[in-house]
């Protein structure tokens, strides 16, 4: 039996992700955070992008923009650090997290009627940055690694120098955006291991956080001075009261 809780974010913000999000495994069942903007979805799993959408426009970008028959529109244009550029005629167009095709399909509809019968626009970037996931939290080697068009989870974990001692195995984050729609997926990496369930691809632009383990922080600290006490030591657990 798989459960997997697909978190979606709604567009009022992305704040207080940090309470409990969770997978469960079987009969397992953990809590979830309630942070506002926060909602469950009614998925399976975290959904696909379109393929060719791997390459969204982000900010500080140089895009060259064609807008067919009207030289005096099209140029090079540099989004600034929020992915919006000024466009003549249409003022500032928010293009942060759109393919190149939808940007396009933007400024054509926008043009379209007003100031032109049928727009065609082109728009391309002037430099692709190479595909990459970025991997944080309980990793031993935090970053941004390259991956083909898809990859699982437990490989670019790899990539990324494997699981850190004080690694949450019930508490790693994916974090996509699909469509201008952010989503948040909650695995137990530890159930995938074992082979619980399927191993979660992964795609270009996708987020992986590793949580933190307390309670292990915790119980190292004692141990450190378990030698001081006897050769042995039993210990009381009152963390989880």
């Amino acid at each position: 039996m798989k459960r997997i809780r697909v978190v979606r974010e709604l567009r009022t913000g992305f704040a207080g992700l940090a309470a409990a999000l969770a997978l469960s495994g079987c009969a397992t069942d953990r809590t979830y955070g309630t942070a506002p903007g926060i909602e469950i979805a009614q998925l399976e799993e975290l959904p696909a992008p379109r393929i060719e959408n791997l390459y969204v426009i982000g900010p500080q970008e140089a895009l060259e923009i064609e807008v067919v028959g009207a030289e005096r529109l099209s140029g090079t244009y540099l989004s600034d650090g929020l992915g919006r550029i000024s466009f003549p005629l249409l003022g500032v167009l928010e293009l942060n997290g759109l393919a190149p095709n939808e940007a396009a399909e933007l400024i054509a509809n926008s043009l379209r009627g007003t100031y032109l019968l049928n727009p065609e626009v082109r728009v391309l970037p002037s430099e692709i940055p190479p595909r990459t996931v970025s991997v944080g939290g309980q990793v031993n080697k935090p970053g941004e690694y390259p991956v083909p068009v898809r990859q699982s989870l437990l490989r670019v974990v790899n990539q990324a120098g494997g699981l850190a001692e004080y690694a949450d195995l019930q508490d790693v984050l994916v974090l996509r955006t699909v469509a201008g729609q952010r989503y948040i997926g909650a695995y137990n990496i530890q159930a995938i291991q074992r082979g619980n369930y399927a191993d979660p691809t992964l795609y270009p632009n996708d987020i992986v956080i590793v949580g933190d383990s307390p309670t292990r922080r915790r119980l190292d600290n004692i141990l450190r001075f378990a030698p001081l006490l006897s050769t042995s030591a039993i210990l009381i657990d009152r963390i989880g009261r």
